[in-house]
């Protein structure tokens, strides 16, 4: 039960992470204005706020983690929300990040981490 709620918050943090990031990008590069920014700015403070939930009570495993999510949630948005085409490398580069995850947060470990 612990890891399909790590992976549930992994999710939520990708999505309120980088749609906090698309947003700002919205708001600035695309002069959607600063309502876009000010959405981005709350959703990237609800992704600080969701990592806080995550069962492992190491910080640094969890954000180094993360880092692999990112790298693949990353990669979805855009094919969902923008319309790229990852090719083969991208999606070689997500497998690895996603593989290093599993590693990094569900490896069986002695009492000694």
């Amino acid at each position: 039960m612990d890891i399909v709620r790590s992976l549930v918050l992994f999710g939520l943090a990708a999505l309120a992470e980088i749609g906090g990031a698309w947003l700002i990008w919205q708001g600035w590069r695309e002069n959607r204005g600063l309502w876009w920014i000010a959405a981005g700015v709350i959703a990237l403070g609800l992704y600080g706020f969701v990592a806080t939930f995550q069962p492992d009570p190491n910080f640094g495993r969890i954000l180094a983690a993360y880092g692999g999510v990112f790298v693949a949630g990353s990669l979805a948005w855009a094919v969902v929300v923008d319309r790229f085409r990852p090719d083969r490398w991208d999606l070689a580069g997500a497998a690895l990040c996603l593989a290093g995850v599993a590693v990094i947060m569900y490896a069986p470990r002695g009492d000694a981490g």
